[in-house]
């Protein structure tokens, strides 16, 4: 990368893409296996998914076969991302219960599996959580970063941290640094300390496991660009969907729990309209196909992944 950037190359990874004038969010109530089956091949830059974990917290998180049910959209994953394109599967792991499924499951078969390459695993770290006194009280959770070639598009400056100022001046005097790299902040790396959201949080929308905004936030800037289609195919709280209009990105909501429109809307109503974005768009009760067509004749980007 530092020789490109030397010779003013750009890296094979790179995408061209125009800011868009509004983006479009496609709402659908829907099962998300047989929905992911009508997904055009190669058509969505980024899936964001934070999957149901046998936990039995809803008639939405309850499987006699966890892993059979899991493999029916792990399948689907490489077929429909584009080849720029990024997965993101948050979860944790809880094999003390063999009842329930986990997120080592789902890496043991995605790597055995699929085609999928495995790219980063970021730990989510946070402060707050419950006590415990058969183990160590748990303070993190994990997300796995897929990509379908080592092609894929990756915007480190966008997630960037800024140094301080004291910070800024004494690395200035090593001569080994960049300066404009100390301008631009430092890596995050792959471990983030970001708060669980409090139960009087202004965040929350009433989901039982909604994530906080940065955490989307950080995945969406770093692995989708401006117009792109970001998918979230359990859907939730929504959260995705609110943070791809803050950031000016496309999306595709789904989920089988019709309590989904409420979260969502709570979330859009807490959208503050100081926030810099561009106008977007809420389409529902419209079928897939409808929806993509109407994406790829009026937003620009989306019709690089939409066949």
């Amino acid at each position: 990368m530092n020789r490109l950037k030397k010779e003013g190359a750009a890296h094979s990874s790179s995408v061209s893409f125009e800011i868009p004038k509004k983006t479009y969010h496609g709402v659908f109530i829907e099962d998300s296996i047989p929905f992911l089956k009508t997904i055009p091949d190669s058509s969505i830059q980024l899936i964001l998914i934070d999957p149901p974990y046998n936990l039995d917290l809803a008639t939405w998180d309850t499987f006699a076969n966890y892993l059979e049910w899991a493999r029916q959209w792990l399948d689907e994953i490489f077929r429909i991302l584009a080849d720029t394109g990024s997965c993101v599967i948050f979860g944790g792991f809880q094999y003390q219960d063999l009842k329930k499924g986990d997120l080592l499951e789902i890496m043991h078969y995605t790597r055995h599996s699929t085609e999928l390459r495995f790219v980063n695993l970021v730990i989510w770290y946070y402060r707050n959580g419950m006590s415990a006194h058969r183990f160590f009280a748990n303070r993190h959770e994990e997300a796995i970063w897929l990509s379908k070639t080592n092609k894929y598009y990756f915007d480190l400056d966008a997630v960037r941290i800024p140094f301080d100022e004291e910070t800024k001046k004494l690395y200035s005097r090593d001569k080994r640094l960049n300066p404009l790299s100390l301008e631009k902040g430092k890596n995050p790396t792959n471990v983030w300390e970001i708060g669980r959201l409090n139960a009087n949080s202004y965040e929350r929308v009433g989901h039982p496991t909604q994530k906080p905004l940065e955490i989307i936030r950080r995945f969406v800037k770093a692995l989708s660009y401006p117009g792109s289609i970001v998918l979230d195919f359990f859907a939730g709280s929504g959260t995705t969907g609110r943070v791809c209009i803050e950031e000016g990105r496309n999306s595709i909501l789904v989920d089988n729990d019709a309590k989904f429109i409420e979260y969502f809307n709570a979330h859009v109503t807490k959208i503050n309209s100081d926030f810099f974005g561009v106008p977007h768009e809420i389409v529902k009760n419209v079928q897939l196909n409808e929806f993509l067509s109407f994406l790829k004749e009026t937003a620009p980007n989306s019709d690089r992944e939409i066949a």
